[in-house]
């Protein structure tokens, strides 16, 4: 039989090989402390891979959200007119310049009226002509009647011959007719002399309305020859009123209602816009490099004169707007088309959830949430890869740990 060998301690036996009690604890403790440690580190840093944290998110914020039809456009005076001229000569004086303002009735320029002025003088001199060889051949009328009252008096008595009276009847009646002939070549000089008259004063251009000169084609001293077409000499257009026409693409333009609000904006202006109502949609399109674009019209006030003719214009027209509504990103969106519900992903303190919301104006960015999230909720708009390094940061990895 084996007896262990014992030890005297403080008057108690204890077999040998065994560990004091106290020494077991401590051992017990750091393992315990040890394990602890790791799990909060590995907590914190080793799930930095995990899908969880490689969603992408994005918060509800209130903003405005417009849905807009965008086109280029150029700017021309709404009302305008392209002076002529109607009658060859030499262009004589120009009498204003570029950009200077005027009114109706204002002289603008004149030709040179000598061949015109000399064949009104003519005229007039052939109807003074007329008009005196028309009181000759009244009077020699009247005295031809004079005569045939006479000689019907004496035929009357068989004082003379019937002869001689149907000469009288006849000389009367040729005396009346003269009469008539120089009355309707009167008239026929008359109304050339109105033609005459009226080509002389086409020598003076005047304004045919209040605006400013905004292009001059001609110089003075330029010959003009309107025998085949009327020259341009200038354009007067009123710049108080200035139409945009806008080329619209043909995946657009269905989208345009007359009536709805046109806002542009020109280089140099800032951040300033201008805004009108759309007016018309010309129904023939144009064909730029096999595109077909629509032309789209509308006007603005321009009190200031701070639009020019010929400016171009970035024009959005507004189809839909939300003004300090709350506001998603159009990628957190997941509708259902059999449903027709519209569903996001919203990021919660056990992960996501998934909710049902209504939408309102939308844009190829943003989306008008009507009801189903609160500000500063933040939505699902994407999933990251697990490769791919969080924006504006590095890659970061958690520390090893061996136990």
């Amino acid at each position: 039989m084996n007896i262990a060998p014992t030890r005297i301690f403080e008057g108690r036996t204890k077999p040998l090989g065994t560990p004091p009690p106290a020494r077991n604890w401590r051992f017990a403790a750091i393992a315990a402390a040890v394990l602890a440690g790791g799990a909060v580190l590995y907590w914190q840093f080793g799930t930095a891979g995990s899908s969880s944290d490689q969603i992408v998110t994005a918060k509800v914020v209130r903003g405005d959200v417009i849905d807009t039809v965008s086109a280029l456009g150029n700017l021309q005076p709404r009302d305008y007119v392209d002076l002529g001229a109607q009658v060859s000569g030499q262009l004589k004086t120009i009498h204003v310049e570029v950009g200077q303002a005027v009114k109706k009735g204002d002289l603008l320029a004149e030709i040179d009226p000598v061949v015109l002025n000399a064949k009104v003088e003519a005229g007039r001199a052939s109807l003074a002509s007329q008009r005196a060889q028309l009181v000759d051949k009244e009077a020699q009328r009247d005295l031809a009647n004079q005569t045939l009252e006479r000689q019907r008096k004496l035929v009357a008595t068989k004082a003379v011959s019937e002869t001689t009276f149907e000469s009288a009847e006849a000389t009367a009646r040729s005396a009346a007719a003269q009469v008539d002939v120089l009355k309707a070549q009167i008239q026929q000089t008359e109304s050339t002399l109105r033609g005459d008259e009226a080509t002389l004063s086409y020598t003076k251009i005047f304004s045919p309305m209040n605006g400013t000169v905004v292009s001059i084609s001609v110089r003075q001293g330029q010959t003009l020859n309107t025998n085949q077409s009327a020259p341009i000499i200038m354009r007067v257009a009123d710049l108080s009123t200035m139409t945009v026409w806008t080329q619209v693409a043909e995946a657009d333009v269905s989208r345009l209602k007359l009536g709805m609000t046109a806002e542009f904006t020109t280089l140099g202006s800032g951040q300033r816009r201008w805004s009108g109502k759309l007016q018309q949609i010309l129904p023939t399109p144009e064909i730029v490099n096999n595109v077909v674009l629509y032309t789209a019209l509308f006007d603005v006030d321009n009190p200031e004169g701070a639009l020019m003719t010929q400016m171009s214009a970035q024009v959005y027209f507004i189809v839909g707007e939300a003004r300090d509504v709350l506001t998603v990103p159009v990628s957190a969106l997941k509708e259902n088309r059999r449903t027709k519900e519209t569903t996001v992903e919203v990021k919660t303190a056990f992960g996501t959830e998934t909710r049902k919301v209504e939408t309102g104006v939308k844009t190829r960015v943003l989306a008008e949430i009507k009801s189903g999230l609160e500000e500063g909720d933040e939505v699902v708009t994407g999933q990251r890869s697990a490769a791919q390094p969080a924006s504006g940061s590095g890659q970061r990895r958690g520390p090893q740990m061996r136990l």
